[in-house]
């Protein structure tokens, strides 16, 4: 294992924590940051470079950039919150800009108003009578604090609103998700702490069979079969770290950042090529998440949580163990973020990064030649696991020995619970006796600021075509394909089709291959459904992004997140949908593409009481980006000690 210490020195999109102090000290000083007050979001903006209006450059860490740091402050006493800029090259704030909530939506959920929601009940009449009710003891009672979402109580526009649902836990290492408290549910408003409603719809069985999966009584006996696998790399990984965060890896350059909204940033991804490092993207996040489900029941039709907006995926990263999340020869990094008070808070081993073998990269053996040829293919994993309540997600990028690029959604941890109804139901799926799991769906947006050999890019659509049998094709056997340009950002709001094949092309027509064609990437996607809510439903206007499978805008520095700024409690038409109202110009210019790509969850009985991990993503692969194959130069054997590989030339078998 090798531990990356935390830099003091600023580093290419990480925070460091005597920066996060003087950020402190600046909003203490101009009165911005007071008992009262507590941070929601503190972040690192990409700076502003020459030769790209408004925005960063990809291809260079030029440490004398303008470290200026974006800050949304909430205050506790119900005062309105602040959306604050402060510049640590210049030691001033920049802009204090005062939120109406009720039209831009309130700031991100805090943790400390998790714990507000359940003791506000604990001494409720109305919610101490339902339980009553149930012949529930209130102290055995946890609340999950819940994102309210926007619906038609007009009571609530300008009020911080957390909703809670219950779920019985019966001593403190009961899996609570095992015995939802059905029909019950509260609205609290966390700053004028009032509980505003309880609605009850009557007593329903709290299941009453366990879920504790560590339990030797649905465990059995532990498997004794397993042999160790070991992963050695005695003369350690083949890439290097520097300056904190800078990897190079095989001809990969790139920066990896992090961001407590966003979790790992990727800046400046680029692949040396001859003399030259090209760049491929500026920054790519996932800039966005969100579960809608799927039950309409009056208990839970509001449950809608954006995960990355809402809560702030990158603040619940996890310490990663070696051996556990991570095996193998590992490289840690450990990013610095702020907790509320501005104070630095060390997330140790938060990043991980490592090699993996990817079985075989290319192979022929040739029967004129005689030669046998097979190459091994390897990847860079450079990854980190969050946990939002009952969910656990881990956000995975892999860098390819050929230019792939590729993302990895990793869902695991305990599905959210309800009662199952008697009779059954069209939206719920039943798990165990009595205890159901609504379907819903985990809809991410990948944000991916293209920088195809530079900033004058295009993003063409393709299509499979299918050519009838006639005149020129007498066999009906011809095939061939249509590109579609996308001029501008009104055409460029597109579905997948998965008949016609579709992919996306990113090019820059102004660079060529030696073929005379635009150099390239195709995003592949994995063709899953986008948001399955009604259009005229409150999450079809807040997660407008996730309506469509690709968007693509002309960049912008304050168009960072594809729901806009302020999710939490927004009503919808922020993000996307303004963006590409502009309906600006995109055929060579500066572009960004927004994929939406998730998974469609109908838990299956198998997913309890823990969910096996499932998977979703998304590819980049060259498009003509190279003049011929890259990997030519990749040797036979790279580790001779444990290789029975022939000579090329020689017949018989080959590693596999």
């Amino acid at each position: 294992m090798t531990l990356v210490p935390v830099e003091t020195t600023p580093a290419f999109g990480l925070a460091t924590a005597p920066e996060i102090l003087e950020v402190q000290s600046i909003l203490q000083q101009e009165g911005l940051l007071g008992p009262q007050h507590r941070i929601a979001y503190l972040g690192l903006l990409d700076p502003a470079r020459p030769g790209r209006p408004g925005g960063s450059t990809a291809g260079g860490t030029d440490q004398a950039q303008d470290r200026r740091f974006r800050i949304f402050i909430h205050d506790v006493s119900g005062a309105a919150p602040t959306d604050a800029i402060v510049s640590l090259t210049h030691q001033k704030v920049e802009s204090a800009v005062v939120l109406e909530t009720a039209l831009t939506g309130e700031l991100p959920v805090l943790e400390e108003e998790f714990e507000v929601v359940e003791a506000l009940l604990a001494t409720d009449e109305r919610w101490l009578d339902a339980l009553a009710a149930r012949d529930l003891d209130v102290a055995k009672v946890r609340v999950a604090p819940l994102s309210a979402g926007v619906f038609e109580y007009a009571e609530e526009k300008g009020r911080r609103i957390l909703r809670g649902l219950a779920f019985m836990q019966d001593f403190p290492e009961d899996s609570a998700w095992a015995h939802p408290v059905d029909g019950l549910v509260a609205y609290v408003d966390v700053v004028n702490k009032e509980v505003t409603q309880v609605i009850d719809l009557g007593v329903m069985p709290v299941p009453a069979e366990h879920g504790n999966y560590t339990d030797p009584e649905l465990t059995g006996p532990l498997r004794t079969t397993q042999k160790p696998i070991s992963i050695a790399q005695p003369e350690g990984p083949s890439f290097t770290v520097t300056g904190g965060n800078h990897v190079e890896w095989e001809k990969w350059s790139v920066d990896v950042g992090f961001d407590v909204r966003e979790g790992v940033v990727l800046h400046n991804l680029g692949f040396r090529d001859g003399d030259r490092v090209r760049p491929i993207i500026n920054r790519a996040s996932i800039a966005e998440m969100v579960v809608p489900y799927g039950d309409p029941s009056p208990i839970r039709s509001w449950q809608n949580y954006f995960d990355t907006g809402e809560y702030l995926v990158g603040q619940y990263a996890n310490s990663l163990e070696l051996g556990c999340d991570c095996l193998g020869d590992i490289t840690y990094l450990s990013p610095v973020i702020s907790d509320a008070f501005g104070n630095p808070r060390e997330i140790r081993n938060g990043i991980c990064m490592h090699e993996e073998d990817w079985g075989i990269l290319s192979k022929h053996s040739d029967l004129w030649t005689g030669i046998n040829y097979t190459r091994r293919n390897r990847r860079l994993v450079i990854s980190f696991f969050t946990t939002i309540g009952n969910y656990d997600y881990g956000f995975y990028w892999y860098l390819y020995l050929d230019g792939t690029i590729e993302f990895e959604a990793k869902a695991t941890g305990v599905v959210f619970t309800s009662a199952f109804p008697e009779g059954g139901s069209d939206n719920i799926s039943q798990l165990a006796p009595g205890l159901g799991a609504p379907f819903h769906q985990h809809l991410f947006s990948a944000r991916l600021d293209m920088a195809i050999d530079g900033f004058t890019n295009r993003v063409e659509e393709e299509d499979v075509v299918r050519q009838a049998m006639g005149e020129g094709n007498e066999r009906g056997n011809a095939f061939s394909r249509k590109r579609t340009v996308l001029a501008r950002e009104s055409e460029a709001v597109r579905e997948a089709d998965a008949r016609a094949g579709r992919t996306w092309i990113i090019s820059n027509p102004e660079s060529r291959n030696r073929l005379g064609e635009p150099v390239g990437y195709k995003l592949h996607s994995h063709n899953q459904p986008t948001l399955l809510a009604d259009p005229g439903s409150s999450i079809a206007k807040r997660a407008a992004f996730a309506t469509k499978d690709l968007w693509v805008t002309r960049y912008a520095e304050d168009e960072r997140y594809p729901t806009g700024d302020f999710v939490n409690q927004h009503s919808g038409g922020a993000g996307l949908p303004a963006y590409v109202a502009q309906n600006r110009e995109l055929d060579g210019q500066d572009l960004v593409v927004w994929h939406t790509f998730g998974l469609t969850h109908f838990p299956r009985v198998e997913d309890w009481p823990i969910m096996p991990v499932d998977t979703v993503g998304f590819k980049l692969r060259p498009e003509g980006f190279f003049d011929r194959s890259p990997v030519l130069d990749v040797p036979a054997n790279p580790n001779q000690q444990a290789s029975s590989c022939r000579s090329e030339g020689t017949s018989g078998g080959s590693c596999h």
